[in-house]
């Protein structure tokens, strides 16, 4: 599988130099240049397939020949070593829950499958690969818990400082060995864009190989795709009409769903759920896509104001925005709507969900006014232990935390402060 740049402006590249780069020379991110949907009989006996199996099959095609099919196979065991259950609330509506992994966010299957992969592309380079990542909450503490250790990467992960969960900050922070956090005086677009201008820089480049574990990469970015088809697996003998409703930030994991339908999967719809920072919902009011500074909200992964992969959607359909608007909807939810989504979830169905999933609640309950027949599953992106603070606050119940969030709890934060991408380069180059 071959790679093209969304500013088509580099040479096409495959998919071992498309990670490794993380970012296309015309500062494009990359895109397959060939989608093959899976044969139908994948889908017809997809209860028989193990979700190994599952993975395996849908996401060859995007890494042969660079890695072999028998490494493939067991970078996917590795990676997907925890489950992915469906949690019914009613009739009309379930989740999914993608925060079984030993961060507690959806992001640690991404973050496991790239940390594997690059890791094979390094095992005999002597050479190391400097990944940086920008974080707006649980990105940095997968990535971390991804790289932790890899031999010959080193990860530099960019936080705005007052603007993750304690417990966030404390799962980026606390790792040491081959992992370093930055504590950047701003709001994660200025984390994104000194990460993307850092690729540009050639006194950098030029010194040292970066990549990015962002979902700009394809590898951090692809694997998400799995959640669908596993969610199908689970709901599709019950219900047909599957909608998805996402919470959305950086718009990776929506376009992996839509990925997901590229190669097949039968999904009827999707939802992007939106927090106040609603670019996408306002650019499917209006056509028009205005980009603009993110605002800090208690779904603080979802603060994003520029979303990089939104190009990669509109690639998915080929820049028709007639085409898009019929499959995908969006939503925005204020702070304040989202508590008292938390509450009803809570005292209604007697489950817990965090503030992101809450938005992805409130996303299905718009689209089922005015589409009944549907059933739609909000992703439960992160623990609700990962925002204690506010869902202890409003559900008036004490939660007890997990192992994984337990382990790091009381350790020692370590992390640079930083103002300026000088402050960023300054800290590469020592």
């Amino acid at each position: 599988m071959n790679y093209y740049s969304l500013n088509k402006k580099a040479p096409n590249t495959t998919f071992k130099d498309a990670v490794i780069k993380g970012l296309a020379p015309d500062k494009g991110l990359y895109f397959p240049e060939t989608i093959t949907p899976l044969p139908q009989s994948f889908f017809d006996n997809i209860d028989d397939l193990t979700y190994t199996e599952i993975a395996f099959e849908a996401l060859k095609q995007f890494v042969s020949p660079d890695i072999p099919e028998t490494v493939l196979k067991t970078i996917i065991e590795e990676t997907l070593s925890f489950d992915f259950p469906i949690v019914k609330l009613n009739d009309n509506i379930s989740t999914l829950e993608l925060f079984h992994g030993p961060t507690m966010a959806f992001k640690d299957v991404g973050a496991r499958f790239m940390a594997r992969c690059l890791g094979y592309f390094n095992k005999d380079n002597t050479n190391e690969v400097t990944v940086l990542v920008a974080t707006s909450g649980d990105t940095g503490g997968a990535v971390a818990n991804g790289f932790l250790g890899v031999k010959g990467v080193n990860v530099v992960i960019l936080y705005p400082s007052g603007k993750v969960s304690d417990i966030q900050e404390m799962q980026l922070t606390t790792l040491g060995q081959n992992i370093k956090a930055l504590e950047v005086d701003g709001v994660f677009d200025d984390c994104q864009d000194m990460v993307k201008r850092a690729f540009l820089d050639e006194e950098l480049t030029s010194k040292m190989q970066l990549t990015s574990a962002n979902s700009i990469n394809v590898a951090r970015w692809l694997p998400q795709l799995l959640y669908f088809i596993f969610a199908y697996k689970q709901l599709h003998k019950t219900h047909k009409d599957i909608v998805f409703s996402v919470p959305s930030g950086n718009f990776g994991n929506v376009c992996a769903g839509m990925m997901a339908q590229q190669l097949g999967l039968p999904i009827k719809h999707f939802i992007a759920s939106n927090n106040e920072n609603n670019v996408v919902t306002q650019y499917l009011k209006t056509e028009e896509y205005n980009p603009k500074p993110s605002v800090q909200t208690i779904s603080n992964a979802m603060d994003v104001g520029n979303p990089s992969n939104f190009i990669r959607i509109r690639e998915i359909y080929k820049n028709n925005f007639n085409a898009l608007k019929n499959n995908l909807s969006s939503y925005s939810f204020s702070d304040a709507e989202t508590k008292v989504a938390l509450k009803e979830i809570h005292d209604k169905y007697n489950y817990v969900a965090d503030p992101h999933g809450a938005v992805g609640y409130l996303g299905s309950k718009a689209y089922l006014e005015n589409n009944p027949n549907a059933h739609c599953v909000f992703l439960e992106t992160a623990h609700p232990t990962k925002f204690l603070d506010v869902v202890e606050d409003v559900i008036k119940e004490k939660q007890p935390l997990p192992e994984q969030i337990q382990s790091v709890m009381g350790k020692t934060k370590e992390a640079t402060k930083i103002s300026s991408y000088d402050g960023l380069k300054s800290f590469l180059l020592k």
